[in-house]
């Protein structure tokens, strides 16, 4: 699953680049991917994921990486991410 953001599902696109002449070749535009450590309050510890710019900034409006993932649907996370976010879930119902 590489090149891929793991929080919001953002992968390459395809495009051309496109010359003086209008001759257009094939190109690919990776998305800006880091690797970043969040902090799940919920479970009490770092969690390392590759996740794009955009999803870093959206994860912080947010209100942290245990908001971002409880309001995401489960088909734009990643299996790592989904697996966070029932462990999240888990550890939520026992405290309340």
């Amino acid at each position: 699953m590489s090149r891929v953001c793991e929080l919001t599902g953002k992968g390459r696109q395809v495009g051309h680049n496109v010359s003086h002449a209008n001759n257009k070749t094939k190109r690919v535009f990776l998305p800006n991917l880091q690797n970043v450590s969040l902090i799940s309050d919920a479970l009490g510890r770092t969690v390392r994921l590759k996740v794009s710019t955009h999803g870093l900034r959206s994860v912080e409006h947010n209100g942290g990486l245990d908001n971002w993932l409880l309001k995401t649907r489960d088909e734009k996370l990643s299996l790592r991410a989904r697996r966070l976010k029932r462990d999240i879930k888990k550890k939520l119902t026992a405290a309340a």
